[in-house]
């Protein structure tokens, strides 16, 4: 007997708007039942579990332990710019001139929260 996967719970202070957020970087919809101000939103997925987003009242305190690593289907450079543009802020930058590195934002309005 086995368990599986059913989702990745995020914690976060704005369910419904993170959820959306996701949404537009994977292309993947966000729960057609979920609204805003709901307490908890789903990221529904083609594969694997759902990304459930849980709202709760404490901020964070310590550092997240949980990232997505995106692999773009366009270039790095070209992605980077497309997550700015929708409001996730360049946290960290290890990008090298010969391609290699990589780029850490975080989710709009939650600069510490890391993806």
């Amino acid at each position: 007997m086995v368990s599986v996967v059913q989702n990745i719970a995020i914690d976060c202070a704005d369910a419904y708007g993170l959820a959306r957020f996701r949404s537009r970087v994977t292309g993947c919809p966000v729960n057609p039942d979920d609204r805003p101000g709901d307490p908890e939103t789903q990221v529904l997925l083609a594969e694997g579990p759902v990304r459930h987003f849980n709202q709760v009242p404490e901020p964070r305190t310590a550092k997240n332990r949980l990232h997505l690593c995106l692999r773009p289907d366009t270039t790095r450079e070209a992605e980077v710019e497309r997550l700015l543009a929708l409001g996730a802020p360049l946290t960290a930058d290890h990008r090298n001139p010969d391609g290699t590195g990589w780029a850490v934002l975080s989710d709009p309005n939650t600069p510490d929260y890391r993806f």
